[in-house]
C-alpha cells in the first residue's frame, strides 16, 4: 500500500504538469505546425491527437472535424493515428503569392462538448519555380551618342519563390560595350540595368545582341534567360522625365468603372519625334492590365473594372514614357484602395441540434455559429442579436464564434417548434445587417396522460344482439406526440355473475371501439358496470380510466307461460267440474301465465279463441278466470272444450293458449253415471302419436298402394281384383272386434289413443279408472264407451268431428261393425 502511493506521489506532479500544459494550450493560443509545400497527399503535418490531450481513437468518438470557411479544404484528419495530413497538394504561390510568411488558419471542433482550437500552419517554400521574363526577346534602342555611363533599364525577371529560393542575380554574356548592374526597388525586386562601358559607333555595329540570364538561390540553382537585341539609334541626347518618380493615389472601392485615377506627366526637352512621348505600363501583371487602362498619348489611368479592396488593397504598376528616338523614363504608380461598406454580414453554421428535449436543462447549447463582415474597420464590426421574447439567448465564443443556448425549460405542448431569426447588422454608415434562420424542433417527452372527454359514460344495447356486434366507440386524448401520443385502450379486469366482464364484451385495443362478444338476454343481464382504461405508449406510460354503464334493454322475445293449468307429463287429461246448478259468474278456474320481459312485453290479456258452447263461458280480460256466462242447461254436453289464448303487449305481440276442458256435472259419480249412458261417438285429438304408428301407417299404406299399382298392372284381371276388394270389405265388417284389434300395426294405432283413458268392463258392469288430477287440453268423450257392452278398443277423441274423421265402427242391431272406410282416414289423422 505504501508503494501504492508513493508511486501515485510521483505521478501526480506529471500528471499536474500535463493538466496545466493542456490548459495553457487551450488559453495560450492556436496550434502551429509547419510543412513543406508540394507534398503529396496525406502527408504528415502534426499529431493534433496528441495536441489535443486525446487519443487517436477519440477523435470519432468526439466528433472531431475541421471547420474552415471560404476555401477549398487543404488538411484533413487521419481518425486511426489521431495526425492531421495534407489533403492534396499545396501550392504555396497558389495561397500566398510572394508573401514573405505563408500561414493557413482554420479551426478544429469537438462535436461532443462544442469547443474550438485554432489551428495555424505554415506553409514552407521550396525552390520549384524557375526565375522568369516576361518576353523571351526584347530590344533596346541606345543612341549612339550616349555617354559612357548611361544606363539602360532592362526587363526584369520574376520568381514566384521566396527569400532564397527567389530571385538573387542576373549575369550578362560577356560583351566589350556593356556591362550589368542590378538595384533593388522598394519592394526588394532587383532590376537589371545595361551600363554603357564605351562609346557606341552605329555604323560599326548597328545592333548588339546580348543574353541577361536570372539566377535564384535555391539548390539547385534554377534560371532562365532574355535575349537583348541592343540597337544602336541616331543622337537623342536628350530623355524623358517624369515629374516625380513615384504616384499615389486613393479610391473608393465603389468607384464606377471607367472612372479617372490620375494622370501622369513627362517631359522632354527635344523637339520632333525626339520629343513625343509614348506612355505604356511596363512589366505589368495580367492583374493590372485587367483592371486598369493606361492612355498611351496623354498619361490617364482609369479603371476597366469594379475594385475590391477586400480582394486587392493596393495596386504596385510601373509606367514608362518613351520618346521617339528610344529614350524612356520610368514611373511608380501605386493605387490604394480605401474600403467602402459593401459587404453583408454572414452567419457560418458550425453545429446545429436540429431537435431538443422538452425537459432539456437551462442552459443547453443548441447551435454554434460563427459571423463575419469582410470589410474592415467599423465596417467590419458585428453585432450579433435574436428576438427577446424566446427563451434563448446568445454567448459569445472565442473569435466570432457564438453558442445559442435555452435559458429556460421548454414545453412542447404549448411550443412544439421555434423559428430563431438570428440578425447580423454591421457599424458601416449606412449599415447593412442579414439575418439567418434556425429551426428547432422540441422533442417530445411522455408528461401528458391520456384524458377521456368524461369521467363516465352510459350507452343501451337491445337484448338478442347479434355477436361482434359494435356497441359504443370511447375516444380518449393524448397531448403528447409519437409513441407517447398513441393510446391503448383496455378493459378493467372484474367479474359479474362469477364470470370474467372479458367474456361478455371486447374493446378494440387500438379503435376504442367496444364490441358484445356474444348475444345480451335481458332477464339474465340487465346493465354491466365497466371501466375503460386509456394508457398511452410511452416510457414509462401514463394511463387513465373512465366508467361505463351498459344497459340492455328488453325485447318481446318470451311468449307468455302458462301456469296454471299446467301442462300433463303423463299422457292424462285434465278436467275442470262446473255443477250444473251453477250461477251466471260461477267461478270454473283460473289461468295463471307470467312473461320473463319487462314493461308492456309483460303486459298480459287473456281471451277465448275457440268454444265447444259458444257464450257458456267467459275468461276475465286481465285476470284469466274462466266464468260461467249463464245458467247451466240440461241441454249443454257433458265435456266442454274452451282454448284460452294469453298474448303479450309486445311488438310483435307473442301468445301461448290452453286447452281446457270442462266437465258439466256435480259430482264424479254423476260423471261415471252419465259416462254409462253415452254410446261411442268420433275420436278425441291426442298429441301423443308415437312413433310405432307412423311406422304401422307407413307400412299399410306401402302395401296399399304396392296393391293397387299390381292390380293396375293386370288389366285383364281388373274383376277379379274388384271382387277380391269387396270380399275384403265385407269380411272386414263381420270379423269379431277381437280379431280386429289384433291386426299388427292398427293395434298399435288404437292402443296410442287409449293410455289417458281406460275402460274395462264384466258382463254387467262399467267401471271407469281415472288417472291423477293432471289437466290437460283433452276431455274424455262420454261416446268413447256404452253401458251394455265394455268397449274393446279406445279411441282417440273429439278434435275429431272437425277433422272430419269416420268413426271406426257403427251399430246394427246388438252387433258393432268395424267400419272398412277407416283405413281410408288414417292418413288424414297424421296430417292433423
Amino acid at each position: 500500500m505504501a508503494d501504492t502511493l508513493r508511486g501515485w506521489g510521483c505521478i501526480e506532479p506529471l500528471l499536474l504538469l500535463l493538466l496545466l500544459e493542456t490548459l495553457w494550450r487551450a488559453g495560450a493560443g492556436p496550434i502551429r505546425y509547419s510543412v513543406l509545400e508540394e507534398l503529396d497527399k496525406g502527408s504528415f503535418v502534426g499529431s493534433i491527437a496528441k495536441d489535443l490531450g486525446l487519443e487517436p481513437r477519440e477523435l470519432a468518438e468526439r466528433g472531431v472535424r475541421i471547420v474552415s470557411r471560404g476555401r477549398t479544404r487543404l488538411f484533413s484528419l487521419n481518425s486511426r493515428s489521431g495526425s492531421l495530413v495534407t489533403a492534396g497538394r499545396i501550392d504555396r504561390e497558389e495561397l500566398c503569392a510572394q508573401s514573405a510568411r505563408c500561414v493557413v488558419s482554420f479551426n478544429i471542433l469537438l462535436e461532443n462538448n462544442m469547443k474550438i482550437y485554432g489551428v495555424e500552419i505554415e506553409i514552407i517554400d521550396i525552390n520549384d519555380n524557375f526565375p522568369r521574363f516576361r518576353d523571351e526577346e526584347v530590344k533596346v534602342k541606345v543612341n549612339e551618342n550616349a555617354a559612357t555611363g548611361t544606363r539602360l533599364a532592362l526587363p526584369f525577371a520574376r520568381d514566384a519563390d521566396v527569400s532564397m529560393n527567389s530571385l538573387q542575380s542576373y549575369k550578362l554574356s560577356p560583351n566589350m560595350h556593356f556591362s550589368l548592374e542590378q538595384k533593388s526597388g522598394t519592394d526588394g525586386q532587383k532590376y537589371p540595368e545595361l551600363v554603357l562601358e564605351r562609346p557606341l559607333d552605329r555604323e560599326k555595329v548597328a545592333v548588339h545582341d546580348l543574353l541577361l540570364t536570372a539566377l535564384d538561390g535555391g539548390d539547385p540553382i534554377l534560371s532562365s534567360s532574355m535575349h537583348i537585341h541592343v540597337v544602336v539609334l541616331d543622337a537623342n541626347d536628350n530623355a524623358p522625365l517624369f515629374t516625380q518618380s513615384e504616384y499615389r493615389v486613393t479610391v473608393p472601392e465603389n468607384i464606377p468603372v471607367g472612372s479617372q485615377l490620375l494622370t501622369l506627366t513627362a517631359t522632354d526637352p527635344d523637339e520632333g519625334v525626339n520629343g513625343e512621348l509614348t506612355y505604356s505600363f511596363r512589366n505589368e501583371e495580367d492583374k493590372i492590365s485587367e483592371t486598369f487602362q493606361l492612355d498611351s498619348s496623354l498619361g490617364e489611368i482609369s479603371t476597366l473594372q469594379s475594385l475590391d479592396y477586400e480582394e486587392s488593397r493596393f495596386y504596385l504598376m510601373e509606367v514608362v514614357a518613351q520618346d521617339g528616338g528610344a529614350l524612356l523614363a520610368s514611373a511608380k504608380v501605386l493605387v490604394t484602395v480605401q474600403d467602402v461598406n459593401d459587404n453583408v454580414p454572414e452567419v457560418i453554421l458550425t453545429s446545429l441540434a436540429s431537435s431538443v428535449s422538452e425537459d432539456c436543462p437551462p442552459g443547453t447549447v443548441i447551435a454554434l455559429f460563427s459571423v463575419h463582415d469582410g470589410d474592415s474597420g467599423e465596417n467590419g464590426e458585428i453585432v450579433c442579436s435574436i428576438p427577446r421574447n424566446l427563451p434563448f439567448k446568445l454567448e459569445k465564443s472565442v473569435d466570432n464564434y457564438y453558442h445559442l443556448l435555452t435559458t429556460k425549460a421548454l414545453d412542447r405542448e404549448e411550443i412544439s417548434d421555434y423559428n430563431i431569426t438570428i440578425t447580423v447588422i454591421d457599424s458601416g454608415n449606412p449599415p447593412l445587417s442579414t439575418e439567418s434562420h434556425i429551426s428547432l424542433n422540441v422533442a417530445d417527452i411522455n408528461d401528458n396522460p391520456p384524458i377521456f372527454p368524461h369521467t363516465s359514460y352510459s350507452t343501451y344495447i337491445l337484448e338478442n344482439n347479434p355477436r361482434g356486434i359494435s356497441i359504443l366507440s370511447v375516444t380518449a386524448h393524448d397531448p403528447d406526440s409519437g409513441n407517447n401520443a398513441k393510446i391503448t385502450y383496455s378493459l378493467a379486469e372484474d367479474m359479474f355473475q362469477g364470470m370474467s366482464l372479458s367474456t361478455y364484451v371486447f374493446i378494440n385495443s387500438n379503435t376504442g371501439i367496444l364490441y358484445a362478444l356474444g348475444s345480451f338476454d335481458y332477464e339474465q343481464v340487465k346493465d354491466l358496470q365497466l371501466w375503460v382504461m386509456a394508457s398511452d405508449s410511452g416510457d414509462p406510460p401514463l394511463s387513465s380510466n373512465m366508467s361505463l354503464s351498459l344497459f340492455v334493454l328488453d325485447q318481446n322475445d318470451n311468449a307468455p307461460e302458462i301456469l296454471y293449468p299446467s301442462i300433463p307429463t303423463d299422457g292424462s287429461t285434465g278436467v275442470e267440474l262446473a255443477p250444473r246448478s251453477a250461477e251466471p259468474g260461477y267461478l270454473v278456474t283460473k289461468v295463471v301465465a307470467v312473461d320473463r320481459d319487462s314493461g308492456q312485453n309483460a303486459w298480459l290479456s287473456y281471451h277465448l279463441l275457440k268454444v265447444s258452447e259458444p257464450g257458456l263461458f267467459t275468461v276475465g280480460l286481465h285476470t284469466g278466470e274462466v266464468r260461467t256466462a249463464r245458467a247451466l242447461l240440461d241441454r249443454d254436453a257433458l265435456k266442454q272444450s274452451l282454448v284460452v289464448v294469453v298474448q303479450d303487449h309486445g311488438q310483435p305481440p307473442l301468445s301461448a293458449t290452453v286447452t281446457l276442458t270442462v266437465a258439466v256435472a256435480d259430482s264424479i259419480p254423476d260423471v261415471l253415471a252419465d259416462l254409462d249412458s253415452l254410446k261411442p261417438s268420433s275420436y278425441a285429438d291426442d298429441s301423443s302419436l308415437t312413433l310405432y304408428l307412423v311406422v304401422a301407417v307407413a307400412i299399410v299404406s306401402c302395401v296399399f298402394l304396392t296393391f293397387v299399382i299390381v292390380l293396375l298392372a293386370l288389366r285383364l284381371r281388373r274383376w277379379h281384383s274388384s271382387s277380391q276388394l269387396q270380399a275384403s270389405g265385407s269380411r272386414l265388417a263381420g270379423m269379431p272386434t277381437s280379431h280386429f284389434v289384433g291386426v299388427d300395426g292398427v293395434r298399435a294405432f288404437l292402443q296410442t289413443y287409449s293410455h289417458e283413458v281406460s275402460l274395462t268392463a264384466d258382463s254387467r258392469n262399467s267401471h271407469m279408472i281415472f288417472p291423477q288430477p293432471n289437466y290437460a287440453d283433452t276431455l274424455i268423450s262420454q261416446e268413447s264407451c256404452g253401458k251394455s257392452e265394455p268397449p274393446l278398443i279406445s279411441e282417440k277423441i273429439n278434435v275429431n268431428e272437425e277433422l272430419g274423421v269416420v268413426q271406426p265402427f257403427y251399430e246394427n242391431g246388438n252387433e258393432k261393425h268395424y267400419d272398412a272406410n277407416v283405413f281410408s282416414k288414417l292418413p288424414l289423422l297424421f296430417e292433423e
